[in-house]
């Protein structure tokens, strides 16, 4: 494989908007798909996206902008996809392009409706990309904070540690520092489940739980995390490590959570439709929990995830939160 790679970018939203940042600040000239029309034209003429991060500025010429996704994967080697999990599946059923010989790397912290599977899993059983051409890219790494160019670290995963260190090389700058995995399965599974946390920290945070709590919540999550994981792809693995706890920390404190922010509407007695209507952003998390309860529940380890249970009861079950959350205080230590 050769260094010199093509890059695309799937997604117009925060994270893709930071990815392509990273990718051109690098010299790479980056195909960039959005569904907006509106916003590719307002990116050529204004140089920045209109929506999201728009401080970001960008060198046109280093842009292949198209709202036609077929043109962007035929035009590119590495595919990177940003676009919210629960609309991943509605984009690539447009493709007629060929996924074959594609390098595929996610970037979405979720899981695929259709399939109840993470991004990687689903383009491997559906699509028939062999895990060796999957990759993943995580935190602990906000969109918000690649615009403000604060120090933030990146681990690349792939089976195949050649592309992972490609891929590194693509992306790191003097603010991004960069490490690769070769737990594809592992840390994507992380991306998903602090989701769930970051909006258990929110709801605890929106019903008047304080900081001694939080951290508590926080202590108890990352080890329901590492018991979820090992259950569903046991390895060797570091669970203390930027991918996994590090990715939950941030997800479940920083004020640029949308997750947290999501379950802090929640406990404050907003409904689910009524907090998303709000928020105009999509919570990851929200659809991570139902997967995740009902993956447990099939595999009969819902008793080892008690976070998980409590969110999904008050977001699928419509259960009062400060009652929930009363008990879940019961099983935490």
């Amino acid at each position: 494989m050769q260094d010199k790679l093509r890059f695309g970018v799937f997604g117009g939203g925060s994270w893709g908007t930071a990815i392509v940042k990273m990718l051109t600040e690098n010299g790479d000239r980056v195909g960039w798909y959005m569904r907006s029309d509106s916003a590719i034209r307002h990116i050529i003429k204004e140089g920045h996206n209109p929506n999201y991060l728009s401080s970001v500025e960008f060198e046109v010429e280093q842009l292949h902008l198209s709202h036609d996704i077929n043109e962007i994967v035929e035009a590119s080697d590495v595919l990177i996809f940003a676009i919210p999990s629960a609309f991943l599946e509605g984009e690539l059923q447009k493709l007629t392009a060929s996924l074959k010989d594609k390098i595929i790397f996610s970037a979405i912290k979720g899981i695929v409706p259709e399939s109840g599977l993470i991004v990687g899993e689903h383009f491997h059983e559906k699509y028939n990309i062999p895990f060796e051409n999957i990759g993943v890219l995580t935190g602990p790494c906000h969109a918000e904070e690649v615009a403000l160019e604060r120090l933030s670290y990146l681990t690349i995963a792939c089976a195949d540690a050649k592309k992972a260190k490609i891929v590194a090389e693509h992306l790191k700058s003097e603010y991004i520092r960069t490490k690769i995995s070769d737990d594809i399965i592992g840390t994507e599974y992380a991306a998903m489940l602090k989701n769930i946390y970051a909006i258990a920290a929110g709801i605890a945070h929106g019903l008047g739980y304080g900081d001694n709590f939080q951290s508590v919540l926080m202590s108890n999550a990352i080890r329901e995390m590492k018991r979820f994981i090992d259950r569903v792809y046991k390895m060797k693995r570091n669970i203390n490590a930027s991918a996994y706890l590090g990715d939950l920390l941030v997800t479940g404190y920083s004020v640029f959570s949308r997750n947290r922010m999501f379950g802090n509407m929640i406990g404050k007695g907003y409904t689910v439709k009524s907090a998303m209507m709000e928020m105009n952003m999509v919570a990851e998390g929200y659809y991570a929990t139902k997967s995740a309860h009902l993956l447990m529940e099939k595999l009969e380890k819902k008793s080892k995830t008690p976070i998980i249970n409590a969110v999904y009861q008050i977001l699928y079950k419509n259960k009062d939160p400060k009652k929930v959350f009363e008990k879940l205080t019961e099983k935490l230590d």
